[in-house]
This record gives C-alpha cells, sequence and structure tokens, in this order.
C-alpha cells in the first residue's frame, strides 16, 4: 500500500515529525486546516484505526510508494461539496508577488498623475504601506535633495471631514499625492463627500467647504478649491465589508472612482506564504540586516510556518520580531513560545 512520510505535523496537539504512516486518503486542504488521512497502526496510543493529521502545507509531506513517488492530487471543498484543485505554494507565492508588483506599477502612475485614485486591500503586517512609500520616497528624493516640500504625505489614524478638506488643499496640485492608511475616513459623511468631488471623474474636480469655519480661515484654505492631486487608500479590511446601510451609497460612490487592487491574501497560508515569498524575492532575503546565515532564516521561517495557528499574528513584523530574539538568544525558540504565541 501507497506510504506517506509526514515531515512536519500535529495530531490532537501531539507534534508528528518525520513519522511514516499508510496513506488511506491525500493531502485535503480546508478553510480551517490541511491535512492527511492515514492508518494509525499504533503510531498513536488511541483506539482509532484511521486518523487525520493536520499539516501546513503539501510541502510538509511526501507521498511514497515504495522508492517511487505517487502523484496525490490536492483538493479543497466548496459550499456544493464540489472538489477543486489548489494552487502550489510556488503559484501561490507567484500570485501575491504579481499582485504587489501590481501596487508598485498602480502607486507610480499615481504619483504620476495617471491615476487618481487607488484602494488597496489586503491583511495587516504584508507589506502594503511599505511597498507605497518606497515609491513615493523614489519619486520624492530629487525634490529632498533641492530642498522642496515633498510632493506626498502619509495620512493615518483619524481625520474629520473639515481636517480632510484642509489637507486636500495642501496636495491639491498635479502630481501631489495623499496616502490615507489605515485612516478611518468611512464613517464620516461629511469626509465621504468630501473625497467623492476631489476623485470626481469629470474634467475639473472642484470641491466646497460650505460651513462657516474658523480653521480654515486661520490656516488660508479657501472654501472652494479645484484638486488635482491623486489619493491612495490602504485599509486592511475589505472595502465592501464597510457597507454599512448608513453609509453604503456613499461608499458604492467612492468605489466607483477608484481602482481596487485586493492583494488576494486571504488565508493564514497567504500570509505565510507572503513571507516567504518576501524572503525568496529581496534582495539579501528578509533577514539580511541581521547578517544571519541561509540555515537561521530558513529556520526562522519553518519555526513560524509549524506554529502559525499558535502566533498572535501572521506578519513581516512577528518574522522581525522572531529575528530579534535569535540575534539575542540560542534559546530563542522558548523566548518565542512566551512572547509571541497566544495563550
Amino acid at each position: 500500500m501507497s506510504k506517506v512520510l509526514v515531515k512536519f505535523g500535529e495530531y490532537r496537539n501531539q507534534v508528528v515529525v518525520d513519522k511514516t504512516f499508510t496513506l488511506v486518503k491525500g493531502y485535503q486542504a480546508g478553510k480551517k486546516a490541511n491535512y492527511v488521512t492515514v492508518k494509525n497502526e499504533g503510531q498513536f496510543n488511541i483506539g482509532i484505526d484511521v486518523v487525520k493529521v493536520k499539516v501546513n502545507s503539501m510541502s510538509d509531506v511526501e507521498f511514497l510508494n515504495g522508492d517511487a513517488p505517487v502523484t496525490n492530487e490536492v483538493l479543497t471543498f466548496t459550499s456544493n461539496n464540489a472538489a477543486a484543485v489548489v494552487e502550489s505554494d510556488e503559484e501561490a507565492m507567484n500570485r501575491i508577488a504579481t499582485r504587489f508588483s501590481v501596487l508598485d506599477e498602480m502607486s507610480s502612475a499615481c504619483i504620476a498623475g495617471d491615476i487618481r485614485a487607488m484602494i488597496v486591500s489586503g491583511p495587516p503586517g504584508v507589506g502594503k504601506s511599505h511597498g507605497v512609500t518606497m515609491q513615493m520616497e523614489k519619486a520624492s528624493m530629487f525634490d529632498k535633495i533641492s530642498g522642496k516640500r515633498p510632493r506626498f504625505e502619509i495620512v493615518k489614524g483619524a481625520i474629520s471631514g473639515i481636517g480632510l478638506f484642509a489637507t486636500l488643499y495642501k496636495y491639491s496640485d498635479k502630481k501631489n499625492v495623499l496616502v490615507f492608511d489605515d485612516c478611518d475616513v468611512w464613517e464620516d459623511q461629511d469626509a465621504l463627500n468630501v473625497l467623492k468631488g476631489a476623485l470626481d471623474s469629470g474634467k475639473t474636480r472642484r470641491i466646497s467647504w460650505n460651513k462657516d469655519s474658523r480653521l480654515l480661515r486661520e490656516e488660508g484654505v479657501p472654501n472652494t478649491f479645484n484638486f488635482n492631486g491623486s489619493v491612495i487608500f490602504i485599509t486592511n479590511l475589505n472595502f465592501s465589508d464597510r457597507k454599512s446601510n448608513k453609509i453604503k451609497a456613499h461608499l458604492e460612490a467612492l468605489q466607483s472612482r477608484c481602482h481596487y487592487l485586493d492583494l488576494t491574501i486571504d488565508t493564514e497560508r497567504d500570509k505565510m506564504l507572503r513571507i516567504k515569498q518576501v524572503h525568496r524575492d529581496a534582495d539579501g532575503g528578509l533577514f539580511k540586516d541581521y547578517d544571519f546565515s541561509a540555515e537561521q532564516g530558513d529556520e526562522i521561517l519553518e519555526f513560524m510556518w509549524a506554529n502559525q495557528d499558535k502566533l498572535r499574528e501572521i506578519s513581516l513584523r512577528m518574522a522581525l520580531k522572531i529575528s530579534d530574539l535569535v540575534k539575542i538568544s540560542k534559546n530563542w525558540k522558548n523566548l518565542a513560545m512566551s512572547t509571541c504565541m497566544k495563550r
């Protein structure tokens, strides 16, 4: 019968490392867990003949038939129980890398004034903000050298409608870019109305603030002006998830004015593969500032992969937190288990 080697997995909180089982059913990927179904044959001290060993990905198992590998279909199950083929780790990393290259290209287009607005959606800690900021800094390098005011601004945190109006005025020139990084503008109707005017598809984008405001007078901001810059929204949430009934029409109008880029990082596996993709593609790898050996870098990624369901978050930031621990102690795994994992 066919055999399967589980390089790293888990069964009922028991760690499984480099164990060979008789295969019953091949690798299956579900929304909550991936697993292979095998015969127990005394490997686990329970009275169950067939068990499902949880694994993180296809790379954690090796299918054997004597000395020959068994071709095994990778399956996932949809709501109607129809089987669909799942992409490999390499295919997923390439998909994610393509999305981030699109982000770079679209950011450059915003800087050039060729695109008025873009919404970038993806989970925290995957490098959305870093990618946009790098493009902005690259474009502003000569402005800094010559002492000119930067052509872009990154806005974080809360902002009121009138504060948004004043900020848009300061960056209203062509080739100016405002980046709203996880900035809570979605629930403020004044802010949404201002944005709809600033991002209008017409040739002239004239916006007005028709309420009396001492703030605008003190800052020398006129009550009406033309906005010719570009805007990028970076959000951790799927934009459609924010469509409450109260502001649904506003958000739909705003989304229709923007290019919408979903980075397609929807699962814990995708987050881990994003980290691996950055390590694969970055010049010098993800840990280049730590002077690690290739083996040390691989060990960090393997540790994260094996414990992805226990980590407080799966992100590039977490990878660097663990790297700090590797730098200070040979006992870094115990430190990481105490400081980086859920209770």
